[in-house]
């Protein structure tokens, strides 16, 4: 990776810099971040605490947990034992694990790939939490989930998925013969020249691991303990800004998977009824006022991340986050950095006032298809939704109906009348995927 050169990319760095400093207090958790344009590193720097306790600082060539970013890894692990000719995307899961309960339906390894088989996330389970410090093996992870019932029939909805992470992270090395760092290290790291990535184990000594931190009501605090064993193909690494940048080089150099491969599997995958879901094999398709975007997030206990690329202008940006308070999400911190890198600095929504009548008309619990649960609640002048998992965001209007998630500026929801009864009906459009709709209960 060569450095940025002078001039116009001093510049721009320095504007970069002023969105990251704005976000993260230098004695507290923060970021590390990474610019590149055309390979080239424009923006590289680390802002806040690696470890708050020792006032240790944060540098870009530490190592965070990256969560669900871990998971476009995966799919390029099946791609290469695809094209090893080992499997199809076409294959039925029970051609690797024969006994796993299918209920007569076909789930396939591109199903587990795009969030479409239907299978029960496990991390959506009301006793996960209760499970986090226990060791699981392989067989006992899977068994978390394979008895629950399906969300829907494979390839009629997209709804994002950990469980499908851990059985393509099975069949990794069901396929392979190794264990899933090994094939990573050996046919990943290695080629990509990913000298720091690994996967996380906790008891391990791994020099230059930054501490998580979350918030709760007392303040910060040290992450909860989960057991690295839960985690495994769905987000179980640890990787670096610079690492991350070596990666996207890789790839797109065709050293890893050949070009054909790669276009498949950042392309939008297809419901049954032909529904764009924008989502591929681990990455989102996103338009981003008309620039093609792919990108991930990720999110794990004390450490929040974003990787993103925008392939016509060869711009690539990563924000690891050690803290997981609304003004570190690596997301907004990517997107303004990258839009400044293309010359079209991104501005925040505008809110308006509403009166609190317009807030309370909206407040109630609302049903999905599934069954998926949120709710709307008023404190104060303010609007809340929470989430199915439990977590709670403020939602700020733009206008009496449309709102947007603090914290999550690109997630809108809209508020409208339904025309035969007059329900409300709340619809939420995140960055990337189908809109999901929902009606308010009587």
């Amino acid at each position: 990776m060569r450095s940025a050169g002078p001039g116009r990319d001093e510049e721009l760095a320095a504007a970069i810099g002023v969105v990251f400093e704005r976000a993260c207090p230098p004695n507290e958790p923060g970021v590390a971040a990474i610019v590149a344009r055309n390979g080239q590193v424009i923006f590289r720097r680390g802002y806040g605490l690696a470890n708050v306790e020792l006032g240790v600082p944060i540098t870009p060539e530490l190592l965070f947990r990256i969560g669900s970013v871990t998971k476009q890894f995966t799919a390029v692990a099946i791609l290469m034992l695809a094209e090893d000719g080992m499997l199809s995307l076409d294959d039925d899961l029970t051609r690797f694990l024969p006994d796993y309960p299918i209920r007569g339906q076909t789930i396939t390894v591109e199903h587990l790939l795009t969030h479409t088989s239907g299978i029960k996330s496990y991390t959506s389970l009301p006793d996960w939490p209760s499970l986090w410090r226990k060791d699981l093996t392989i067989d006992e992870l899977v068994g978390l989930f394979k008895d629950q019932p399906p969300d829907f029939a494979p390839g009629e909805r997209f709804l994002y998925n950990n469980s499908g992470y851990i059985l393509l992270g099975a069949i990794v090395e069901w396929v392979s013969g190794q264990s899933y760092e090994q094939f990573l290290t050996e046919r990943i790291f290695g080629p990509a020249g990913m000298a720091r990535t690994c996967y996380d184990q906790t008891a391990r000594i791994i020099h230059g691991r930054v501490s998580g931190y979350e918030q709760d009501k007392d303040g910060l605090v040290n992450a909860p303990y989960l057991s690295m064993t839960q985690p495994f193909a769905a987000g179980g690494l640890l990787s670096s800004v610079d690492d991350l940048l070596r990666w996207d080089e890789a790839l797109h150099g065709d050293r890893l998977v050949s070009a054909a491969t790669l276009e498949r599997a950042l392309t939008s995958a297809r419901l049954n009824d032909g529904t764009p879901t924008g989502y591929g094999y681990g990455w989102a398709i996103v338009d981003d006022e008309g620039h093609r975007v792919i990108e991930h997030s990720g999110g794990i206990h004390g450490f929040r991340s974003h990787a993103l690329r925008l392939p016509d202008e060869h711009v690539f940006v990563a924000v690891l986050a050690n803290g997981t308070s609304e003004n570190l999400a690596p997301l907004p911190l990517a997107v303004k950095a990258a839009r400044l890198t293309i010359g079209q600095p991104y501005q925040d929504p505008a809110e308006v006032a509403l009166e609190p009548a317009v807030h309370d008309a909206y407040v109630g619990d609302y049903r999905g298809a599934g069954g998926d649960h949120k709710a709307i609640s008023r404190d104060g002048d303010h609007l809340f939704i929470r989430w199915a998992n439990g977590t709670r965001l403020e939602i700020r209007p733009t206008s009496p109906t449309e709102f947007f998630a603090k914290g999550d500026i690109f997630t809108r929801l809209r508020f409208s009348s339904r025309a035969h009864d007059g329900a409300v009906v709340l619809t939420i459009q995140g960055r990337s995927g189908p809109a999901t709709v929902a009606t308010r209960e009587v």
